[in-house]
């Protein structure tokens, strides 16, 4: 069952400023999905990498706890809202009309970002929240199309979860078509692992 309970919204764009908080409730999933099948480290995405130059002390942590988020119906709630809130709040622009670059990842401080952008935001704000970046894992795939776009997967003992800007809804990552490349590794948020075996993917999708 399910009921929403919107406080505020919030539009950033034309120098239009307003308030957005969504609380989504819902039940945490009875059954446990299947987590992820990693392989061996493997190279970081570009924007990645540039986005760790400018930001080095987000890419060198490492976390102490490893184990997976304990998924809780306060969780499933914090993850539900939390993507609602941030898809709702951020409107989506390439980062060529953005930044005037075909890759640029960044906090969507502006109220504008691609996917990645909307990625880590949530994964800020979980963050905060208390949760371990071991289980907040910049996952990149390729959509059905064949076009690269990322998502943030949330590492749980009821296996591993999505959290998309195309979607408000919190999914298993085995219930999409995605074809999955490669995420952060749970022990270092400077390195990747592989998922599945790729070409290199620019991950500037908005839509």
């Amino acid at each position: 069952m399910i009921s929403f309970s919107i406080a505020r919204i919030v539009r950033r764009g034309a120098g239009i400023v307003a308030a957005l908080a969504v609380s989504v409730w819902v039940s945490a999933p009875a059954v446990a999905a299947h987590p992820m099948a990693t392989g061996g480290l493997t190279s970081q995405p570009i924007g990645h990498y540039d986005f760790c130059k400018t930001n080095p002390g987000e890419c060198s942590i490492r976390p102490r706890n490893l184990a997976p988020a304990t998924m809780t119906e306060a969780l499933w709630r914090e993850l539900t809202s939390v993507t609602a809130k941030v898809n709702a709040a951020v409107t989506p622009m390439s980062d060529s009309d953005i930044y005037g670059k075909d890759e640029l990842w960044a906090y969507p401080d502006k109220g504008v970002g691609d996917c990645e952008d909307y990625v880590l935001e949530k994964r800020r704000e979980l963050n905060r929240m208390g949760m371990s970046l071991a289980d907040l894992l910049i996952t990149v795939l390729r959509k059905p199309d064949g076009e690269g776009h990322a998502v943030l997967t949330v590492r749980t003992d009821k296996g591993d979860y999505l959290l998309d800007n195309l979607t408000d809804k919190v999914r298993q990552w085995d219930e999409t078509d995605y074809r999955f490349l490669k995420r952060q590794a749970i022990d270092n948020t400077g390195r990747w692992v592989s998922i599945r075996e790729g070409q290199p993917v620019l991950v500037g999708s908005v839509q």
